[in-house]
């Protein structure tokens, strides 16, 4: 089903009961409201902090240098992601230092057997937190209680460890240290290691402060837990990332740009992917999509998702089809997550694009000029969400010249602690310059944007997400379509005997004044070939489209049959005596171009011939 952006149509009920419910008559103008909200978002005046919220929105708070040190955790965390060792992490971990928070000293402690050992540290001399430390959990040590509650323990000042802690701080009390945090590290539920941050200075551990040495716990933990998995997972983690760095293949009249960041900065493993692929029918196909999680697990249910969208696609389904197919694939996979996916299907000839939207955000629309545009696609639920309900409308939006269209997860708009509003004048902003020609430089800005220290100093940073980027550009001085100067459809059916003589008759009238009468023999042949295999290997009717384009004497004459059958045929040497199996052999030796592809219901075979010379105009040339 399809339907052109402009048409009315509402947001998709459910249906619950066995009784479809449709959303709120004003929940389709809700949406589009709020789009055309966001596109008449001014451009912050000169001195007005960037990505700064109109009335309502929700501005991230804090001071300055929280700011700018919240977004460095970001930037760290893109970096310890890569390392390969825990000491490796803390090195990388340690950059987080500031005047204002002067992180001194780090160790990691492991939990096994009812005791705390050392597994790595960084900042502290030789022998004083080595790989040889024991201490027994039922210590009256600050990690041991870290351990045994799994809430962290910090304490602000030498005076404060001394109170709470007597037993033990004679182990601290000649480091020259003044303020500590020991933070539980937790995997899948369970604690299974505490991380020391030692500071030089009394810190008052503000919320702001407790925060950010959380969520570097867990990047930590992530670590730990990397370490412990091995190098395999490891390898396969990486193998899944390198997937994503490089677009596939393109055509001539348009160009992809893409981009892929693990979960905020590495923090977790994620399911975010695009793809591109060649389609059977000349077009390509651009999809992008994000798994629910940032697990393992959705990692892989994103590989195997992402690897069903491309065959889907490679089968030659339309966008709804692929969407659909997907949708029930996930459910046979994991009844208890889901997936937003966006399926566009272009035609580089003409600008075309035949888009499904399955929950996934909203594209983005980059005119010559510079101005950005949320441009509003009709959607169904995401894949997997509702079984039985896999119902993707397609909207056809057509790429002008120049034109850029961008699609991304939802990473890209809301990493860094940015909300809808701020998050999207960060991307409009960051996409808006430049020139048309550097489709790369644009996909490096957009990241930059994001996962800059400098440029996310007006973000409050929380838990990342992960960004999957995708450009796509109509290049302009490309050949259009070529124009049809004529056509003929037709259908011969089981029951209908004199259909193959008519289909012949009426194949010959279009090719009337084709140059060469043996190419127009040949045409009428492989046809009556195609359709004959029709009727007689199916039980289905055989349609007959037949296209001719071009200039006279340089025309091309393109032949399809379809039916509904989903057997594939398959060429074969037959023998001298066998009554059948020639049709393919015939099509590989007189036609310049075939092939046969499938279709949501059914197959196509196809032929082409391009118009050749008359014959005395050869003889003459040769002679």
């Amino acid at each position: 089903m399809e339907r052109t952006v402009g048409d009315d149509i509402g947001t998709k009920g459910c249906r619950m009961g066995g009784e479809r419910h449709e959303p709120p008559p004003d929940a389709f103008e809700a949406e589009l409201d709020q789009i055309e909200a966001l596109n008449r978002m001014e451009r912050p005046r000169p001195g007005s902090p960037a990505g700064q919220a109109p009335a309502g929105g929700s501005p991230a708070g804090g001071t300055e240098e929280a700011r700018r040190r919240d977004s460095l955790l970001l930037s760290a965390g893109h970096a310890v992601a890569e390392a390969d060792s825990l000491d490796d992490a803390l090195k990388l971990v340690a950059a987080l230092y500031a005047a204002g928070f002067p992180v001194d000293g780090q160790c990691v402690f492991g939990t096994g057997e009812g005791t705390l050992n050392v597994l790595g540290q960084y900042g502290f001399r030789p022998g004083g937190a080595d790989r040889g430390f024991r201490m027994p959990m039922t210590t009256g040590y600050p990690a041991a209680e870290a351990a045994r509650t799994g809430r962290a323990v910090y304490l602000a000042s030498a005076e404060e460890y001394r109170r709470r802690f007597p037993a033990t701080w004679h182990v601290s009390e000649r480091k020259g240290r003044e303020a500590w945090a020991f933070l539980p590290l937790v995997t899948a539920g369970r604690v299974t290691g505490v991380w020391l941050a030692a500071f030089r200075a009394p810190v008052a551990f503000t919320p702001a402060e407790r925060a950010l040495l959380t969520a570097t716990g867990r990047m930590i933990a992530q670590v730990l837990e990397r370490a412990r998995a091995g190098r395999t997972e490891l390898e396969l983690s990486r193998g899944l990332r390198h997937s994503m760095r490089t677009a596939g293949p393109a055509l001539t009249g348009l160009s992809v740009a893409t981009r892929y960041v693990p979960t905020g900065g590495g923090l977790m493993v994620g399911g975010d992917w695009h793809d591109s692929i060649d389609l059977p029918n000349g077009r390509l196909a651009l999809v992008i999509g994000d798994v629910q999680g940032h697990d393992v697990h959705a990692a892989g249910l994103m590989a195997q998702l992402r690897t069903a969208v491309h065959a889907y696609a490679a089968e030659g389904h339309g966008p709804d089809a692929v969407l659909a197919r997907a949708s029930r694939f996930l459910t046979t996979l994991d009844e208890d997550r889901f997936a937003t996916c966006l399926y566009i299907e272009a035609d580089p000839s003409t600008g075309d694009l035949h888009i499904a939207r399955a929950g996934h955000p909203h594209p983005v629309l980059r005119t010559p000029d510079g101005t950005c545009l949320i441009k509003h696609v009709s959607g169904g639920l995401p894949l997997g969400l509702m079984p039985g309900e896999e119902d993707y409308p397609v909207d056809i939006v057509r790429l002008h010249d120049d034109e850029i269209l961008m699609l991304c997860t939802d990473g890209l708009i809301e990493n860094g602690g940015h909300d809808m509003y701020t998050g999207w004048v960060r991307v409009r902003d960051a996409f808006s310059p430049g020139p048309v020609e550097d489709l790369e430089g644009m996909a490096d800005r957009l990241m930059a944007a994001v996962l800059s220290p400098e440029l996310q100093a007006g973000a409050a940073a929380r838990d990342g997400d992960d960004i999957a980027l995708l450009l796509l550009r109509r290049d302009s001085g490309q050949p259009q379509e070529e124009v049809s100067r004529r056509r003929l459809m037709l259908t011969v059916g089981q029951d209908h005997g004199e259909g193959l003589s008519e289909a012949r008759a009426e194949l010959k009238a279009l090719l009337y004044d084709w140059a060469r009468p043996d190419q127009v023999d040949t045409a009428v042949l492989l046809a009556t070939e195609l359709l004959g295999n029709v009727l007689v290997h199916t039980d289905q009717d055989g349609a007959l489209n037949a296209y001719v384009t071009g200039e006279t004497g340089r025309r091309r004459l393109l032949v399809e049959v379809m039916d509904r059958g989903d057997e594939l045929p398959h060429q074969r040497t037959p023998g001298e005596l066998a009554s059948s199996g020639r049709g393919l052999l015939l099509l590989d030796i007189l036609a310049d171009q075939w092939g046969v592809r499938p279709e949501p219901e059914g197959k196509t075979a196809w032929f082409a011939l391009t118009e050749a010379p008359p014959a005395d105009a050869g003889d003459t040339a040769a002679g």
